[in-house]
């Protein structure tokens, strides 16, 4: 029983931190696609070979699909820069590798990483 234990802890925990599954579901983003639509509000979005701007949704959601604020991380595979565009001047530049989560509040954008 105490092998068992400890075999848990050592899965749970690795460099003295829990591991968890993944916070957000992880959807890809489909080729030629320029806009993130607003259903995908909770999730991480993956794209590869995106386009050289990425439109966030003009009307900022309020709310993502569990109830929760909206908000999204976005992950850039490469193999370009990626300029996300939002309202209110809002705009972040994601090179090959790089991630930023995005919420939207009243007046528009925040980055949250």
């Amino acid at each position: 029983m105490k092998s068992i234990l400890l075999y848990l802890t050592l899965f749970t925990f690795q460099n003295g931190t829990l591991n968890t599954l993944q916070d957000r579901p992880v959807v890809r983003l489909p080729l030629r696609q320029s806009s993130i639509p607003s259903d995908y509000g909770g999730d991480e979005v993956d794209f590869k070979d995106g386009p050289p701007t990425l439109r966030l949704p003009d009307v900022p959601p309020k709310l993502d699909s569990h109830g929760l604020p909206w908000a999204v991380v976005l992950k850039n595979l490469g193999p370009g820069t990626v300029t996300i565009v939002g309202r209110a001047q809002f705009t972040v530049q994601l090179r090959t590798g790089q991630s930023v989560g995005i919420k939207a509040t009243d007046r528009g954008y925040v980055r949250l990483r």
